[in-house]
């Protein structure tokens, strides 16, 4: 039965669009990581110290997207070890996502090998080609949503460049660059659909999110002090955010919660959805490395400055080609305001 209705919801589609929804469905088979480890086995004893760690975090942080340190040129010893891979060993190994238009995304459209692509890709050539002076030697891995920071903790990637919001909580846990895109969660829905934003409209509706994600602390917090109806059901999520654009198309659920930035390139791909209402909070992107990885934020960070002076090559180059057409071709709001570092000690 819901095979019938996944090749119904599918007619009409473009090649991107059938790609994106088929690389949703195997990513959540092929990437998903077992859950592991002690005190899996009381769940209600994880949940009350991972809130207990978020809100010590927030409590001690502010304005998290200045939480970064000056840029600098310098090889320490992560950078280092890094060149001193041999072989075909010698590439930069980065965390992206596979499956979010204009983003990071196969496209089946490029050739047989359907390369990644997309803005965050376009900022990891950029970062291959400063510390190893090659573009392509990168070794992609696509992560889930949810596994974004064991990934980085875990050494299985030097960093992540995944549309990753710079939050309090995950700087207790993770080191980020200086923000490089400007975006804010927001509601996407059916056009068809009642709801007409963030507002009372969701009230008695299944709102899908990422787990993980930015968008369902928000969601959690935001019911707990009465922002959110009480009576919307949140408890749908998914290890990948495109996997509830799939849930949407199945009616699954009624509504998706996710960066607006993202919503617009889903919106692009299913004409049956679009963006209701405006953005309600306001967010950062940077890149994410391991804690204690000062050197390699440093060089991302005089990585970035370069970037964004690049007017031939850099930021806006990659806005125009991949962005514009779902975002605008004004790239102002998206351009994140000059970085502030934390002073030198």
């Amino acid at each position: 039965m819901r095979a019938r209705r996944l090749r119904a919801s599918l007619k009409g589609w473009g090649g991107v669009a059938t790609m994106a929804v088929v690389c949703a469905l195997v990513a959540v088979f092929a990437l998903c990581v077992p859950l592991s480890g002690p005190g899996i086995g009381d769940g209600r004893a994880v949940t009350q110290a991972s809130q207990a760690t978020v809100e010590k975090a927030e409590e001690d942080c502010e304005a998290p997207e200045k939480q970064t340190l000056s840029p600098s040129s310098a090889d320490g010893d992560t950078i280092q070890a890094i060149k001193d891979r041999e072989g075909e060993k010698r590439k930069l190994i980065v965390g992206v996502d596979q499956n979010s238009y204009r983003w990071g995304y196969r496209n089946p459209n490029s050739g047989k090998t359907a390369e990644l692509e997309g803005f965050d890709i376009d900022l990891v050539h950029r970062i291959a080609e400063d510390i190893l002076g090659d573009p392509d030697a990168v070794q992609f891995k696509a992560i889930p949503t949810d596994q974004r920071i064991p990934a980085i903790q875990d050494g299985r990637v030097d960093m992540v460049v995944r549309t990753m919001t710079i939050n309090c909580a995950r700087i207790a846990d993770v080191a980020f660059s200086a923000p490089y895109f400007k975006t804010g969660q927001q509601v996407l829905a059916p056009k068809s659909s009642p709801v007409k934003g963030y507002d009372h409209t969701l009230a008695d509706r299944r709102i899908c999110t990422a787990a993980g994600s930015t968008a369902y602390s928000t969601l959690e917090a935001d019911q707990k002090d009465g922002k959110l109806p009480a009576t919307t059901d949140i408890s749908t999520t998914v290890p990948n955010q495109l996997d509830c654009l799939v849930r949407l198309q199945l009616g699954e659920v009624d509504a998706v919660v996710t960066d607006g930035a993202l919503a617009a390139s889903q919106a692009a791909q299913d004409p049956t959805v679009q963006l209701k209402g405006d953005a309600f909070t306001a967010e950062y992107y940077g890149v994410a490395m391991k804690k204690d990885a000062d050197d390699l934020v440093r060089r991302v960070n005089q990585i970035l400055v370069d970037y964004r002076k690049d007017t031939a090559n850099g930021w806006q180059a990659s806005y125009d080609k991949w962005l514009s057409a779902t975002l605008g071709k004004d790239a102002k709001k998206s351009e994140p305001p000059a970085p502030q570092y934390l002073r030198s000690t």
